[in-house]
């Protein structure tokens, strides 16, 4: 009698393990960073001290604050030969490939990379955060043949990334609208990346080899690379007015629309709302109202057509647009956000270790064999001291 398997396409509804970092409150509908919901984090918080909650479980005292935002502005710096590994990749490779690149470098550098001691990755953690901002910034700048731009130890992070990616001190409200968003995009669970970067970090591979992993399943478009679709989509569009007529042709066609919908959230993605109000702020400072006519537009006829829902990335891609920032440039900005996430996956799941190995149903041929082939006799034949077992 034949097994009914049931399989679980995409690991959909399956629980593979505990996690202390993140979840959802299904009561609230509210996305948890260590038991704080990220809009109060956003509303309240530096990304420094959400990057903390994240790896030390606690928010920081004042004095845990000011040592931890040394460190980081300490590392800031972009290493000669990380630059020089970006320089070599083509121009037209895509901004992921470069990070990846950057990354996978940094920790061929790194004389600890082995070291998968709690102190040790944490301490790795701390430099990818401080380094990727640089790695980031000069390779949208050296795209538009620019110079780096180097870091400035008298800025916050977000400050300090715009600088470096703009070559100018942010407006209060960018750099504001900026921390916001690296807060929202920081941590979310066992998504595709960070259990990406859990399997990794099962077989006892390095932190830096789980962070590639992650890197590479975050550029795919169901994932990370959403923000990018939302701006080709407005693109697209155009204008408000031609919403309707796109969203007909899109619906027949059966595209999928990016930045809307969530596995997770059954009732709208509930840090919609925040970056959604930063968005607000940067309309009115740059005064887009047509951008603002579009996504407007776009949301309530895709929403009464289909009753779902924006997610982070809807309002997320048009906020980086308006900061100045490359679309093919988004999604290296959510790396740079989720290494905080990541990391604090791959630290909790080397302390509590079991190699992640799913079983598959198989549904190819039967057993079959080759015409002709004619087994070696000696090697079908059990010797006598195997024979037993």
């Amino acid at each position: 009698m034949t097994e009914t398997i049931e399989i679980k396409k995409g690991l959909a509804g399956v629980t593979v393990d505990y996690t202390a970092v993140s979840k959802v409150n299904p009561e609230t509908n509210s996305l948890l960073y260590r038991g704080y919901p990220v809009q109060e984090l956003a509303a309240t918080q530096p990304f420094e001290a959400v990057a903390y909650l994240l790896w030390y479980g606690e928010l920081p005292t004042d004095e845990q604050l000011a040592e931890f935002v040394a460190e980081e502005r300490a590392n800031r710096t972009l290493d000669e030969n990380v630059k020089q590994a970006i320089d070599l990749v083509p121009l037209d490779a895509h901004p992921m490939d470069v990070i990846r690149t950057a990354v996978s470098l940094a920790g061929a550098s790194d004389p600890a990379a082995f070291d998968n001691s709690r102190e040790s990755d944490l301490a790795k953690s701390k430099r990818l955060f401080a380094k990727l901002p640089a790695m980031v910034a000069y390779d949208q700048r050296r795209r538009r043949g620019q110079e780096l731009v180097d870091p400035r130890a008298d800025l916050d992070y977000s400050q300090n990334f715009l600088w470096m990616a703009f070559g100018e001190e942010p407006d209060p409200v960018v750099a504001r609208a900026f921390n916001v968003s690296m807060i929202l995009y920081a941590e979310h669970s066992f998504n595709a990346s960070t259990f990406t970067a859990r399997v990794i970090t099962s077989t006892m591979a390095d932190l830096y080899s789980a962070v590639v992993g992650a890197i590479g399943a975050l550029k795919g478009p169901l994932h990370g690379g959403a923000n990018e679709a939302v701006m080709h989509i407005f693109d697209e569009i155009g204008s408000a007015e031609n919403v309707g007529p796109w969203l007909d042709t899109a619906l027949a066609e059966k595209r999928k629309i990016m930045g809307f919908g969530h596995r997770v959230y059954k009732h709208g993605d509930s840090r919609v709302p925040t970056m959604k109000a930063a968005l607000d702020t940067l309309v009115e400072h740059y005064d887009a109202r047509e951008l603002a006519a579009l996504y407007d537009t776009l949301e309530s006829e895709f929403v009464s057509r289909k009753g779902i829902y924006p997610n982070l990335d809807y309002p997320s891609g048009p906020s980086y647009n308006l900061m100045g920032f490359d679309t093919l440039t988004f999604t290296p900005l959510f790396v740079a956000s989720r290494v905080t996430g990541w990391t604090a996956h791959i630290i909790e799941q080397a302390a509590s270790n079991a190699l992640i190995r799913p079983l598959s149903a198989y549904n190819g041929p039967d057993e079959r064999h080759i015409d002709g082939y004619v087994p070696d006799a000696e090697a079908t034949v059990d010797r006598p001291e195997e024979a037993a077992g």
